[in-house]
């Protein structure tokens, strides 16, 4: 019995990505009407440098929705994550340890949301990472006041603004993660764990499947490339203060969801949020040269959301239940034959 399915034609074009590059066409093309110098070799490479930093978070975090959960944490770990590093750096440590220090501090605080989800398992998800933000942007704000930190060398800037051959140091790191998470997710035993607890987590964790691990990892993980996003947004800023990524959570949520990822667990592609972070960063950048203010930016990409998450349901319902009238149909017509 075969357990791959046929080719059809039908079926790769009606994939949830191709929406996506459909959107991101369009907002490409709406760019270049706003501004005539949007479409050069120059823009797409070097305008992604200006809101990748985010989008490390997002891969770890499509882990998470894929098993169903939730995390809100991430933003106040970046806070947390760039305030030690700067204090730290500050206080006499060099600038590598530092750097250590902030990745430290990122998976410490994913692995404490991973441990407590664990240890308690009655416990709503939103309530734990809702309490463990708070508490991080609070100690955040113990450790350093309402005050900046910065003062870092030179070559620390290089992360966010340096280039390898003429291609920004962080879209090539922004490559590499991509690359790597997505083969985690689509070749190894881990990512098919992922897909399988976010089905039926129970029926998993009688199988043998060390459901409690895989949590507290994927958790860890999300803390972990937070702490990235600290680093890459520090040097892009210069300085850090508490108050920095605030909203990031829900900007990474909304990408996950936006490349398709079933926020019930279980479903998902490394493909749809890698093209969904860019269709929010260009219309982001598009909306900034049209001079348009914040808050429409937001409510633009949040009306976005909520249309194609809609859509994306849909299209799955719809598809659904059009298989299940055709069937009928076929049964009803072989009934009446015989």
């Amino acid at each position: 019995m075969s357990t791959t399915r046929p080719w059809s034609w039908k079926d790769f074009f009606l994939q949830w990505e191709w929406m996506l590059v459909a959107v991101l066409s369009l907002v490409i093309v709406v760019n270049s009407l706003i501004s005539p110098f949007f479409l050069n070799w120059h823009t797409f490479i070097r305008t992604p440098a200006s809101f990748l930093d985010k989008a490390f978070i997002v891969f770890p975090m499509m882990f998470v929705i894929i098993l169903g959960k939730i995390d809100i944490s991430v933003g106040s770990t970046v806070a947390l994550s760039a305030v030690i590093m700067a204090v730290s750096y500050n206080a006499g440590l060099p600038m590598g340890l530092a750097i250590l220090l902030c990745l430290g501090v990122g998976a410490a605080a994913g692995a404490i949301n991973g441990f407590l989800l664990v240890a308690f398992r009655e416990l709503s998800f939103v309530i734990v990472t809702l309490s463990t933000m708070i508490i991080y942007r609070g100690i955040a704000y113990i450790i350093l006041g309402n005050r900046a930190s910065g003062g870092f060398p030179e070559g620390f800037s290089l992360l966010a603004w340096g280039s390898l051959g003429g291609v920004p140091i962080i879209l090539i790191a922004f490559v590499i993660a991509a690359v790597s998470f997505g083969l985690v997710l689509h070749k190894t035993v881990f990512g098919r764990s992922l897909f399988a607890m976010g089905h039926n987590a129970r029926a998993c964790r009688h199988s043998g499947i060390n459901t409690d691990l895989i949590l507290w990892t994927v958790f860890t993980l999300n803390g972990l490339m937070a702490a990235v996003t600290a680093i890459f947004l520090t040097s892009r800023m210069g300085s850090t203060r508490p108050n920095v990524a605030m909203g990031y959570e829900l900007e990474v949520i909304a990408m996950v969801a936006l490349g398709g990822v079933s926020t019930s667990g279980g479903v998902g592609r490394i493909g749809g949020p890698v093209l969904a972070i860019f269709i929010v960063g260009f219309l982001g950048y598009g909306m900034g040269l049209a001079n348009l203010q914040a808050p429409i930016v937001l409510v633009v990409i949040g009306t976005l959301l909520i249309v194609s998450v809609l859509a994306h349901k849909i299209r799955f319902q719809g598809f659904k239940l059009f298989r299940a009238r055709s069937t009928a149909a076929t049964a009803g017509e072989k009934n009446q034959e015989v």
